[in-house]
């Protein structure tokens, strides 16, 4: 098993008198990336400048490589890299006097940080545009420069928040891309987005806040066996489904509901498991009803998201 890189500890912080964590607890282990996730106002910025020092928290430890975040030792911040949802970046000067800059600030200078620039540069795809001035840059570039500014020190963990709002889609993947190098590469990684596409893509883990605790702290794959639907069949046929063909369908083991349009023609079948699409299709085939179109489709994370948290809107 892993070893663990950051530990949480019972996290607690208040601001005047709203309670925004009450005693959250999670760890990352070497090479993981962990997906925080959480509906607005839920804490996981609050977290994140916690875990960060950026804050201090009223209760609880943050330990990074066992040392005490709270403390601020120079050797735990080296070890730690964030890319921030608010742009860090001096727009008026090209890209690359921006790294030089935050290498300075984080004490590299002369050919290492020369060469830690252009290795930066080229893990997000920018080494063409080193001389360009930020200002000219799309907003895309600009979350991948903040990407590589983060990375100039070689962290052990890297926080990324939000790294992708309101970029284009090319930029989004030249982000994954990136992202999964590192992954590859052995970083550990902090992820929070609203994009669940982006965590399920990303994340080997996962811990969900709501008003300020841990709800949920586990395995994609362990958090989707919570919800009694894991997969569906949609299929369109040739003619309208007879209504005691409809109730056999529904009482056909693993189906758990089945959904017809109006006209009878199109239907959603939700299951316990994906593979039970198949005892379904050889049933309509035995009575005559050839799909002219199906597919299947498993859980979302975002079901199990809405499901944990609520579909109430937040604000």
């Amino acid at each position: 098993m892993n070893e663990a890189l950051l530990e949480v500890r019972e996290l607690s912080k208040n601001f005047a008198e709203r309670r925004v964590l009450d005693s959250i607890s999670f760890t990352v282990k070497k090479g993981q990336t962990l997906g925080l996730l959480g509906p607005n106002g839920a804490g996981k910025s609050t977290a994140v400048n916690l875990i960060c020092g950026l804050l201090k928290a009223d209760h609880g430890q943050v330990v990074l490589a066992g040392e005490d975040v709270a403390l601020g030792m120079k050797s735990t911040k080296m070890r730690l890299g964030l890319v921030p949802q608010d742009l860090a970046l001096y727009e008026e000067l090209p890209a690359i006097e921006n790294l030089r800059m935050f290498g300075g600030l984080y004490g590299l200078k002369g050919v290492h940080l020369n060469h830690r620039m252009e290795a930066v540069l080229k893990l997000v795809s920018l080494s063409d545009r080193a001389k360009d001035r930020v200002a000219n840059f799309s907003g895309g570039m600009k979350r991948r420069l903040n990407i590589a500014a983060a990375m100039l020190h070689e962290p052990e963990l890297l926080i990324l928040d939000e790294p992708t709002v309101g970029v284009d889609p090319q930029s989004r993947n030249a982000i994954f891309d990136a992202l999964e190098t590192l992954k590859a590469g052995g970083l550990a990684l902090i992820y929070t987005s609203h994009y669940m596409e982006e965590v399920e893509r990303l994340a080997d883990h996962l811990v969900i806040i709501d008003h300020g605790t841990v709800i949920a702290n586990d395995t994609p794959s362990a958090l989707y066996t919570r919800l009694p639907v894991q997969a569906a069949l949609q299929l369109d046929l040739f003619a309208p489904l007879e209504t005691q063909l409809l109730h056999q369908l529904e009482s056909l083991d693993g189906v758990l509901v089945v959904e017809a349009t109006a006209d009878g023609r199109s239907l959603t079948i939700k299951l316990k498991e994906q593979h039970l699409a198949f005892s379904c299709l050889a049933f309509l085939q035995q009575h005559g009803q050839l799909p002219i179109h199906f597919s299947t489709a498993k859980v979302k994370l975002e079901e199990v998201f809405l499901n944990l948290t609520g579909r109430r809107l937040r604000d």
